[in-house]
């Protein structure tokens, strides 16, 4: 989208504003344009607030201005846009909601905690930690240092207990683009003090508002209360081997009955391929020349070399001593004659592994010694504590960057990795799964892109995968390819009904339509609340595109 030529954005920050953090457009646009897409936006500026009350006075002057405000909360939507506007086409200035880090309360009794959209799983690790209570952060692979509220309101998930994220959302607050406040009918009714009732039942009186504020344009959420999982007092994560590519569907029916028996003691079950594996324990064996694939002969040689097998089936069960070790029984009695190998993370062989390792030099067995430290830290992802085990995939493609170093903080936004998602969602039967199989294994290599499957099971009835379509984003053709690859996937996807729970700035524009009546309907409610259209064009928002 083009900047519009008859729309000057201002040059410093309003006098209505002064003090509030304000960065020019040379300096928001260093800040907020990078990203992993390798695509561009207008930035003509960015407001930081420190406090929430701010913000209405903020979009007051956006609406007298004829300008827009992009709100984010850390901006590391990585593989989505990160911290650009969907559209620019006026002056559209960040509204950085970082600077908000209150974690206002918590109830352990309940297991709720109330925090604003600045806090992240870092943060909130550390508060727990710090105060000795006994939950778990509802992590995510995008790293340490994402928000939790921008994640929710994303609908994101992960695989602790409460793997939907939104799903455990129980109140939020926010500022419609009119600057008016909205809080719930519960809020409104409770005289109480505390008004626990509102931040403890999610679905609230009348019709549902608090959900019109996920994957939209309708306002500004700035507070949140979640409910926390607690650790649990026995868990144990299990890794399922199985040797043959046909093994999928064994794998999928083994999932799927394994999550319908045993719904609220496992978290949700990852199933990756081999490929999918080797990006995240090898490094990329065609460095020299990083637009192309891995050949058959480089994954039968890495997969020998680290042990991967064509499929790899991994979750974690929760509970107490007794639970954790029948389930586990009975995970193992199900799967042993079927599968090639199964590990538990508290099994003999991994706890010898570890004594053995701290005894050898570091330059012996280096291959499973990351292997080991690796499915240590996905046991911590597990657990709720945040770390960024999984953020090195997006530098499978960056010819500049060694992303394994322990202490760096990765951000692959302004490392310039290029990474974008594709992430439909697919029926939960065998046939269904094996030709979503088939269907990015034949598109990923006409565009030179590496076929990298996770299919994860939320619940026994509902799949999602993730692709990362991973490219050099310094190579213009290889820009080109992975734009054209993530088209293919996504537009003969929905032909089959592989339908993305998820979509990145570009698709947003271009895929939506609106004629159809679900999207009328969102613009009529739109209209009336931001007649000029001020707070974050084109965030799921179907627009007639002249």
């Amino acid at each position: 989208m083009s900047h519009s030529n008859n729309l000057h954005p201002i040059t410093q920050c309003p006098q209505s504003l002064s003090h509030v953090e304000w960065l020019g457009q040379k300096e928001a646009q260093e800040k907020y344009g990078p990203n992993t897409m390798a695509t561009q936006r207008h930035i003509a500026g960015a407001f930081k607030v420190s406090d929430h009350k701010d913000i209405p006075k903020i979009l007051q002057w956006a609406f007298e201005a004829d300008a827009s405000l992009q709100a984010i909360s850390s901006g590391k939507n990585w593989g989505y846009g990160s911290a650009l506007p969907t559209s620019d086409t006026i002056p559209i200035y960040i509204l950085d909601l970082s600077g908000l880090k209150s974690i206002l309360k918590i109830d352990t009794d309940l297991g709720i905690v109330t925090l604003q959209a600045g806090v992240t799983q870092h943060d909130l690790s550390e508060f727990l930690r710090s105060n000795n209570y006994d939950f778990m952060v509802p992590v995510t692979g995008a790293g340490p240092h994402c928000s939790i509220v921008g994640n929710a309101i994303e609908r994101g998930y992960g695989i602790t207990p409460y793997t939907d994220h939104f799903g455990a959302v129980t109140q939020l607050k926010a500022y419609l683009p009119n600057g008016k406040h909205y809080s719930s009918s519960l809020d409104v009714l409770d005289h109480s003090e505390d008004k626990l009732v509102d931040h403890s039942f999610k679905w609230k009186l009348g019709p549902y508002l608090d959900g019109l504020f996920t994957q939209s344009n309708f306002g500004i959420v700035y507070e949140m209360t979640i409910r926390l999982a607690q650790r649990p007092k026995a868990f144990e994560s299990f890794y399922i081997q199985f040797s043959h590519d046909s093994d999928l569907e064994l794998a999928l029916e083994l999932t799927k009955k394994i999550l319908h028996d045993y719904e609220g003691i496992l978290g949700a079950i990852n199933i990756l391929d081999r490929r999918r594996i080797l990006s995240m324990v090898a490094q990329n064996p065609n460095s020299k020349d990083l637009h192309q694939n891995m050949s058959d002969d480089q994954i039968s040689q890495l997969g020998r070399a680290y042990k991967i097998p064509a499929w790899l089936m991994v979750g974690s069960i929760y509970g107490t001593k007794a639970v954790v070790k029948a389930v586990r029984k009975d995970i193992k009695n199900r799967v042993t004659k079927h599968c090639h190998r199964i590990l538990f993370s508290n099994g003999l062989l991994l706890k010898f592994a570890e004594k053995m390792f701290k005894f050898l030099p570091a330059r012996f067995l280096e291959k499973p010694r990351a292997q080991l430290e690796g499915m240590k830290e996905g046991i911590e992802i597990m657990l709720g504590i945040p770390n960024q085990v999984a953020l090195p995939l997006a530098y499978w493609r960056n010819p500049r960057i060694n992303p394994n170093k322990k202490e760096s903080v990765l951000n692959p936004g302004s490392d310039s990795c290029g990474l974008m998602w594709y992430a439909p969602l697919v029926v939960s039967k065998s046939q269904n799964i094996r030709s979503f199989v088939n269907f990015v294994r034949q598109v990923c290599p006409k565009y030179n892109i590496e076929p990298l499957i996770t299919l994860t099971n939320l619940r026994h009835d509902l799949t999602d995968s993730t692709i990362p379509i991973l490219f050099n984003a310094n190579d213009p053709q290889a820009v080109q390819d992975a734009q054209a690859c993530l088209d293919e996937l996504v537009g003969s996807g929905l032909k089959h009904g592989y339908v993305p729970y998820r979509m990145n700035i570009d698709q947003q524009l271009k895929l939506l339509d609106p004629e159809a009546l679900c999207w009328e309907l969102a613009k009529s409610i739109k209209d009336i609340i931001d007649p000029k259209n001020i707070l974050n064009p084109g965030r799921y928002q179907a627009m007639k595109l002249k």
